[in-house]
């Protein structure tokens, strides 16, 4: 009865606005307030549960990344986040409504950019829109989130004559044509070669924070963590259950949201997470020092 009442309390306090202050002085969207309650899932009974017990609080413009190993369930709770599957137990609340199904108000972006590659990149960014019943706001938005997203001159290119980093950028685009107010994103970088990913990264966390979107990212790379999120949540295996956080935020500079890979700042945070994630798996926290991209970091994030 206490446990009982205690939830209710937190799911009582999900429905109203939180009062957390935003990374943008001003945003352009409010940004969601994500609320997870006893989540629970099996795919089926005689395989064991996927997840069990996850209880979770994301603040509106807050990015927080969801690290750990395959088989964590990590991909599967941002895909409960995302309403296109449904937890055997427990709930996700966004801004008050229990998620049920996927909306405009929250979207996923996935590991394959999935263009349609008979269409310009203009024609894919406006997809979101379409699919929304939307489309008349293709011709002033689109060309918004192209420039959002560095594409504007390409625009009227087919999306087979772009790169692999270019097409994530399309994919990016067309996410955030539906105006969202919560952005999760499945290892949208893990194919890209090194430079390619350390741009993304860079670039989504600054429209992220430009726009006020709440954002919610899941990796199993500790230094794509370190660098892109404001928190980071590990998830241990068997079955998937959050083993512990590390705030990352003390390391962000005197000019918002910038981070600079060099810095003892970040080099503590990242170590922080580094030593938490090694733990949690029961491994020598020195065999994840392999997650920092082998380039040399001589560039401002």
């Amino acid at each position: 009865m206490a446990k009982q009442a205690a939830d209710d309390q937190k799911r009582s306090a999900a429905q109203g606005p939180s009062a957390a202050a935003h990374h943008n002085a001003h945003p352009l969207t409010n940004g969601a307030h994500l609320a997870i309650f006893g989540l629970s899932h099996a795919y089926r009974k005689a395989d064991g549960k996927v997840l069990k017990d996850v209880s979770l609080e994301v603040q509106p413009g807050e990015i927080v990344a969801l690290i750990g190993r395959s088989g964590s369930g990590k991909s599967t709770l941002l895909h409960m986040m995302a309403g296109l599957l449904q937890p055997s137990a427990g709930e996700v609340v966004i801004d008050g409504d229990r998620v049920r199904k996927p909306s405009p108000r929250w979207v996923m972006m996935f590991q394959a950019p999935s263009l349609y590659p008979w269409m310009t990149v203009a024609q894919n960014a406006a997809l979101g829109l379409r699919f929304t019943r939307r489309g008349r706001e293709a011709q002033t938005r689109v060309p918004e989130v192209l420039e959002l997203v560095e594409l504007s001159e390409f625009a009227d290119r087919n999306v087979q004559d772009l790169s692999g980093g270019q097409q994530q950028r399309v994919a990016l685009a067309r996410s955030l044509a539906p105006r969202p107010d919560l952005l999760l994103l499945d290892e949208p970088f893990s194919a890209l070669d090194v430079f390619t990913r350390r741009a993304l990264q860079r670039d989504v966390r600054a429209i992220a924070q430009q726009l006020g979107l709440t954002l919610v990212l899941v990796t199993h790379d500790v230094s794509e963590a370190a660098l892109m999120a404001d928190r980071a949540i590990v998830l241990a295996s068997g079955p998937g259950r959050i083993a512990g956080e590390v705030d990352l935020r003390n390391q962000d500079q005197a000019q918002e949201g910038v981070r600079d890979v060099n810095s003892a700042d970040f080099k503590r945070a990242q170590t922080r997470l580094t030593d938490l994630y090694a733990k949690v798996v029961g491994a020598d926290a020195a065999s994840f020092s392999g997650h920092q991209d082998d380039s040399s970091e001589k560039e401002t994030v």
